[in-house]
């Protein structure tokens, strides 16, 4: 065995026990255990099932036909897992229909057929390329028939919540499933592109799985996937909320005073600082600070723009929009126009 050859079972195999050790953390060691958690958990231990049939069969000698069987099976479990896992994802209070266990058949008969091959049958028989070939057509065409029906799940969701509209939590949910789609073609199209006249080796198929699972790892972590589910697209009253915190803040000017705090907005509501927090989070996509500044520094763009507006100084402006300190109001206009005021007026 050659360097090069080392080097791949190192990649292959690291992506498998990452896999397997995510799938872990999702479904036992997770605090928050949904039901969207626990399909991905179960989505990436099967998956490595069948990605480590792969790299058996390519570096190991003489496998057994019942695993080869069975390793392709599993990819009957991957599909269905895939579309639920969507539809938790998307779904508010998502529970799994009895009647999506019959999507389970088409494994459970080849799981079940795989049990009784036979070394002696898998290289004798005439008949075995064409039932080979069979399960191979039917398995990789079931699989990408699922992959496009999450994908459409997801779109149809993503039409019914356009951009603007996107809560916080709702845009990383639809940040993150495209993602995880998109990996899954990847490694199927790894695989067909093998069987379609070896136009790939097959060890790309291990190696793209390796590759796909550190990287939707990272982001499912950096979009927080793992800590949602589909009830961020519920229907509840955080939108109304929002719309009269907006009254206050935006509609009476709230922000004009230098005092204005979660605690004010709190007493003005009627409902808590940790529920307005996390609703101008939701809703605005910003921090309660950013929120407030960024409409404090629209309305001084505007008063920058007025010929009359010449004779106030730069502290004077900052005061009047609410800010307690002409260097926090150079900060907040910075952040958000990517100049100072002085440069702004200036630039008028």
């Amino acid at each position: 065995m050659d360097f090069l050859e080392i080097l791949l079972i190192i990649v292959s195999s690291a992506g498998l026990l990452h896999g397997v050790l995510f799938a872990a953390y999702l479904i036992v060691f997770k605090k928050k255990k949904t039901i969207a958690n626990r399909l991905l958990g179960l989505l990436l231990i099967f998956m490595a099932f069948r990605i480590g049939k792969s790299v058996l069969l390519n570096f190991g000698n003489g496998l057994e036909p019942i695993f080869i069987f069975i390793g392709l099976g599993f990819l009957l479990l991957i599909g269905p897992l895939l579309r639920w896992y969507v539809l938790g994802m998307t779904q508010a209070d998502f529970k799994l229909p009895k009647l999506f266990y019959f999507e389970l058949i088409p494994f459970v008969v080849i799981f079940i057929s795989s049990l009784f091959v036979t070394k002696e049958w898998y290289e004798n028989s005439k008949i075995v390329i064409i039932v080979f070939a069979s399960g191979l057509i039917f398995i990789y065409l079931h699989l990408v028939f699922y992959i496009s029906l999450s994908w459409l799940i997801f779109k149809r969701v993503k039409k019914r919540y356009p951009k603007e509209s996107q809560t916080k939590y709702q845009k990383a949910i639809l940040d993150w499933l495209p993602l995880l789609i998109a990996g899954f073609a990847f490694i199927w199209a790894s695989y067909v592109l093998n069987i379609l006249d070896n136009a790939v080796p097959y060890v790309i198929g291990p190696i793209v799985y390796s590759l796909t699972i550190y990287f939707l790892s990272y982001k499912a972590f950096q979009l927080k996937a793992t800590e949602l589910d589909g009830n961020v697209f519920k229907v509840n009253e955080d939108h109304l909320l929002f719309d009269r915190i907006n009254e206050l803040v935006v509609g009476h000017k709230l922000y004009r005073e230098s005092d204005l705090s979660l605690s004010k907005l709190s007493k003005e509501s009627g409902k808590t600082t940790q529920l307005i927090s996390s609703v101008i989070n939701q809703y605005a996509r910003r921090n309660f600070n950013d929120y407030i500044n960024y409409y404090r520094i629209q309305d001084a763009k505007t008063f920058l723009s007025n010929s009359e507006s010449e004779k106030y100084t730069i502290s004077s402006i900052a005061f009047d929009m609410g800010f307690s300190s002409l260097s926090s109001f150079n900060s907040a206009f910075k952040k958000f126009e990517g100049i100072t005021p002085s440069a702004y007026r200036k630039g008028l």
